[in-house]
């Protein structure tokens, strides 16, 4: 098990003697998570810590969705549960990228790109100009502002 995957077992059985509810609950459904992750396949296998960050960050992506479809729906409660269940996932993963640091990566990876290929990158090589971005981020910024990014230094 990775040490990240401990830390949430352990504070999950803190949460509990607590009596934290909103704790135990998010901890409960980010370890049913990895689990259901670590069995999904041919075969069971034991998480690495980045692929054990992709999961919270799927797990916070989802929550921020339904906040946003509950705060649409005129449901702020139901929002406000899921922005908690965020804060508490948050605790768990690694400090976000700030843009200027996302956006220096991308200009690395772009110019990377361009000296391998012997010229500017197109629209045809974003794929692999991601690619290069999500692996230098490792779980500290959503797929979706690294497509931007790159889309935006491409055009």
């Amino acid at each position: 098990m990775s040490e990240l995957s401990d830390r949430l077992q352990t504070d999950m059985v803190t949460a509990m003697k607590a009596r934290d509810a909103a704790s135990l609950s998010t901890l409960r459904m980010a370890i049913a998570a990895i689990r259901n992750e670590q069995v999904a396949g041919k075969e069971a296998r034991v998480l690495s810590e980045v692929e054990v960050v992709g999961v919270l960050n799927r797990e916070v992506a989802k929550r921020r969705d339904s906040a946003e479809a509950y705060a649409a729906g005129n449901r702020p409660e139901l929002a406000a549960k899921e922005l908690q269940e965020v804060e508490v996932l948050q605790r768990y993963l690694p400090t976000a990228l700030s843009d200027s640091e996302l956006d220096a990566i991308v200009a690395e990876e772009v110019a990377e790109a361009a000296a391998s290929i012997g010229g500017a990158p197109t629209m045809k090589q974003m794929g692999l100009v991601i690619k290069a971005v999500n692996a230098r981020a490792a779980g500290r910024a959503e797929g979706a502002k690294v497509a931007a990014k790159v889309k935006a230094a491409l055009a």
